[in-house]
């Protein structure tokens, strides 16, 4: 017989298993973000591109029927959340997630030239109104919630709220950010075929070191925004 607590030659004991709970999905946790609102519609809308020097400013709407959401949805978008928190390819393999699971999605873009043209600010929110309206329309007053990161959407008919931090709060803008982020970052390496002296698609745009260096050697390209008081401009004869 073994004494009681001693170690029997030849076995291992087993590691104590860390105590805790698991961390929950964080696509679930925003489906219970939107489902508390109490409404049957979420429509969420975010962009993409909106401090970039050059390219197009990218919005996209999504809109979730939470009656029609069953537990194979949810689970498909269990890896859900702010498109910033992902990799490329993973933002990639989320992607077709979102249209199938959305009752409606839609993205829109602004060019440089009207962003020029009409300010970046009120280019923006025209943007997201436009994508807010399309995957809204037709649906009942009072059965439907539209929901913007950080700041509500002016001369919008519908019923809004601003969620702080939206894209990693609510499932809807997230959903929106993923679509419009992968729309913007495919439009820009296509971009970056047609314009190679730029480097659009390792920079998607943004005022990175590569990219300045870029501008001081080559110019602006017809990407460019001309809008911008950046120091990238600043030594430049535009």
């Amino acid at each position: 017989m073994t004494p009681a607590g001693a170690v029997v030659p030849g076995k291992a004991r087993r590691a104590p298993k860390p105590k805790g709970r698991r961390k929950r999905p964080a696509g679930r946790r925003l489906f219970q973000h939107d489902r508390r609102l109490g409404v049957r519609y979420v429509a969420g809308a975010d962009e993409a591109g909106r401090g970039c020097l050059a390219g197009p400013l990218v919005a996209a709407g999504v809109l979730f029927d939470l009656h029609a959401l069953g537990v194979r949805e949810v689970r498909a978008l269990s890896l859900l959340n702010d498109s910033k928190q992902h990799t490329p390819e993973a933002r990639e393999r989320l992607y077709p997630l979102v249209l199938r699971c959305a009752m409606r999605s839609v993205v829109v873009s602004r060019s440089a030239e009207s962003i020029d043209a009409r300010g970046l600010h009120r280019t923006n929110l025209d943007a997201l109104r436009d994508a807010l309206e399309r995957v809204s329309d037709g649906i009942p007053a009072g059965s439907v919630l539209c929901l913007v990161d950080g700041f509500r959407v002016p001369d919008f008919g519908r019923e809004q709220r601003a969620i702080v931090d939206g894209d990693a709060t609510s499932a809807a803008i997230a959903a929106a950010s993923i679509l419009a982020k992968v729309s913007r970052d495919r439009f820009m390496v296509r971009a970056d075929a047609l314009h190679p002296g730029w480097h659009f698609a390792e920079h998607m745009g943004y005022s990175t070191p590569v990219h300045r260096d870029a501008i001081q050697r080559h110019g602006v390209s017809p990407l460019h925004r001309m809008s911008f008081q950046s120091t990238a401009y600043q030594q430049l004869a535009l």
